[in-house]
């Protein structure tokens, strides 16, 4: 199973100048998430690599053009919006922004929380295979209107050059799945630091690109 991503660096590189870009990423490399965890991870955070490369990676962005910053309210994901603003700012870029912190993009597809959070109990990558390929699932919104709602919310919010969009992979995945037609499996999965862009042009025409800030996009276990 190949699921492929553009390399960031190359990614940037085929941007014009009047290109603007909103991209869907998934955080970076986080400490292990214990079994039983009472809090269900959302107080881990990034590991010491996690946040060099998220650094890392905000140093390869083009420094022209503004950048807003948006993430899910979990530590993790604000962190990596952090360090990829601050890398970019190092890099000659403007002065690193405040990330804007959004309820939604913690839970965005979720439509029962008690439900989801049976999900996060037990086998969680397979749950989510499983409403992904399934035709309907008690924890979650149908895929394909919230993702269609997801992008929408995307344009609105982001108003700059770059629109940076910070979450997990359990709302990345599916969006990669509808609209880049990727298949996942829980042994087969998404790396950190990778999603989903979209590149609106000048004339205002929308293309969807899967990129990835680390050495490869996929993430096998």
């Amino acid at each position: 199973m190949a699921n492929n991503y553009i390399q960031a660096k190359d990614f940037f590189l085929s941007l014009k100048p009047d290109d603007r870009v909103f991209w869907l990423i998934r955080h970076g490399t986080r400490r292990h998430i214990t079994e039983g965890d009472a809090h269900k991870g959302a107080l881990v955070g990034l590991t010491d690599e996690g946040r060099a490369e998220a650094f890392a990676l905000g140093k390869l962005f083009p420094t022209s053009g503004d950048a807003i910053y948006f993430s899910s309210p979990v530590g993790r994901c604000i962190e990596t919006a952090e360090q990829i603003a601050a890398g970019r700012e190092t890099a000659g870029g403007p002065s690193a922004s405040k990330v804007n912190v959004m309820d939604s993009l913690g839970h965005y597809f979720v439509r029962n929380y008690d439900e989801y959070l049976k999900q996060l109990n037990s086998h969680f990558y397979q749950n989510i295979c499983n409403w992904m390929y399934g035709k309907d699932h008690p924890a979650f919104f149908p895929i394909g209107p919230k993702a269609e709602e997801l992008v929408q919310m995307m344009f609105e919010k982001g108003t700059a050059r770059f629109n940076i969009f910070s979450t997990h992979d359990a709302w990345v995945v599916p969006c990669l799945g509808y609209f880049c037609n990727f298949e996942f499996t829980p042994s087969h999965w998404m790396n950190y630091l990778t999603g989903m862009a979209i590149v609106v042009s000048g004339n205002g025409e929308k293309r969807i690109v899967p990129v990835t800030g680390l050495s490869t996009g996929n993430l096998d276990f």
